[in-house]
């Protein structure tokens, strides 16, 4: 436990960061499985316009250092190919 006012405030400010970034993790869990519902549903178009919303939520999260910019580009790699691998299907 905290035993000086600046480790408690400390502590205040961790437990308010980490409920808002537990947030935001969720934020892109979601847009990652809109994505990847879309393409299950199979309509092409459909898939598009849901990745293009998704990744601006993606890019986001990585600017604000939410997740590693390597680990959204990864996704957004993974979800681009899974939809241009729809028209093959």
């Amino acid at each position: 436990m905290a035993n000086t006012a600046q480790a408690r405030k400390r502590a205040r400010q961790a437990e308010v960061a980490r409920l808002h970034n537990g947030a935001q993790r969720s934020e892109f869990r979601t847009a990652v499985k809109k994505v990847l519902k879309a393409i299950a549903a199979g309509d092409k178009a459909a898939a598009a316009a849901v990745y293009q919303e998704s990744v601006s939520t993606i890019d986001s999260l990585a600017d604000k250092k939410i997740y590693h910019k390597n680990k959204a580009a990864r996704h957004k790699s993974r979800l681009s190919a899974a939809i241009k691998a729809m028209a093959a299907a």
